[in-house]
């Protein structure tokens, strides 16, 4: 099982298989003819208030981690998420994101759990 973050601002490469952009907002000045995104889920973003929290107010990363993984607990956030592990037993993912330091975002919270 490949599972790849990326920021989105990257160009596409072949070993990306499938696309994913997992923010909840398209990403700035980026057209989606360049992204090059196959799938856009929503549900699977962290809630305005987590993102919120963690960015504006400072929040730290192991207790955004572990709020953003009870939110994917939710109906349907964990059936997005049993999608996504399909996909990845299918073949390669990419988790796009526009974030400036992907390792510690909800990028690599999601990539840890598909992984798992």
């Amino acid at each position: 099982m490949t599972v790849r973050v990326r920021r989105v601002y990257e160009p596409p490469e072949p070993e990306d298989g499938v696309r994913v952009l997992v923010d909840r907002l398209w990403p700035r000045g980026l057209s989606k003819e360049a992204a090059h995104v196959d799938e856009w889920p929503k549900g699977l973003t962290p809630s305005a208030g987590l993102r919120r929290w963690y960015h504006a107010d400072g929040g730290s990363y192991d207790e955004f981690r572990d709020r953003y993984e009870a939110e994917l607990a939710a109906p349907e956030a964990a059936r997005l998420l049993d999608s996504l592990r399909e996909s990845v037993r299918a073949g390669p993912v990419t988790l796009l994101t526009a974030v400036t330091s992907p390792e510690e975002s909800h990028a690599a919270v999601l990539a840890r759990l598909l992984r798992e």
